[in-house]
């Protein structure tokens, strides 16, 4: 089944299901995680954070996307707002998980699909 692209960017305090097989290939994992605001994200990695990237997770740690989930998605109401891209370690504390703003690219993925 196909996932949809996003009509728009989702807002902070949305919730999202996070998905990797991490280091798992026989189970695929899931996780329910909200999009953290701009600042708590650009707080947690000062200078990291560009405008195509977003955090989601908990600020006090214990359950995040990990190694070998990257590239897996972030969905949102039924659309793709993220792609797992990076972090500080996994799970740690005010180190949310990274993720790549896929409505950013909706342009881009749209001609690069129909071409």
């Amino acid at each position: 089944r196909t996932v949809s692209l996003p009509s728009s960017c989702a807002s902070s305090g949305t919730r999202c299901l996070i998905s990797g097989w991490g280091n798992y290939p026989d189970r695929l994992r899931c996780l329910d995680a909200p999009i953290l605001s701009d600042s708590s994200c650009r707080s947690s990695y000062p200078g990291q954070i560009t405008s195509n990237m977003f955090c989601a997770g908990f600020l006090e740690g214990g359950k995040d996307s990990c190694q070998g989930d990257s590239g897996g998605p972030v969905v949102c109401n039924g659309q793709l707002q993220g792609v797992v891209s990076w972090g500080y370690g996994c799970a740690q504390r005010n180190k949310p998980g990274v993720y790549a703003k896929v409505c950013n690219y909706n342009s881009w993925i749209r001609s690069t699909m129909s071409s």
